[in-house]
């Protein structure tokens, strides 16, 4: 794959969500909802500041995030589908 985000944004995939219940209930793929975590694919250079110079993202490739349910364009890259969104749409890093 060959994408590069621009600015503060942020190439996310998202991670698969449990297909079961703790109770052990199967949920079916149409009741399930997108999952608001995902993996983070690839990253912008960051954004200008007032003075010209490039601020780095706080998030870097690899990371695990939580984002907002809305958050992002999606896209379709090579069959998969990912997330493009500016960085301030990810709530926090998961470790």
């Amino acid at each position: 794959m060959k994408f590069k985000p621009l600015y503060d944004r942020v190439l996310v995939e998202r991670l698969e969500s449990d297909s079961k219940t703790v109770g052990g209930i199967i949920i079916p793929d149409t009741a399930k909802e997108k999952p608001m975590e995902g993996r983070v694919i690839s990253v912008g250079p960051g954004t200008k500041s007032e003075k010209g110079d490039t601020v780095p993202l706080q998030v870097k490739a690899g990371d695990k995030v939580l984002f907002g349910k809305w958050s992002g364009n999606e896209i379709k890259l090579d069959g998969k589908d990912y997330l493009v969104m500016k960085e301030s749409d990810i709530m926090g890093i998961i470790e």
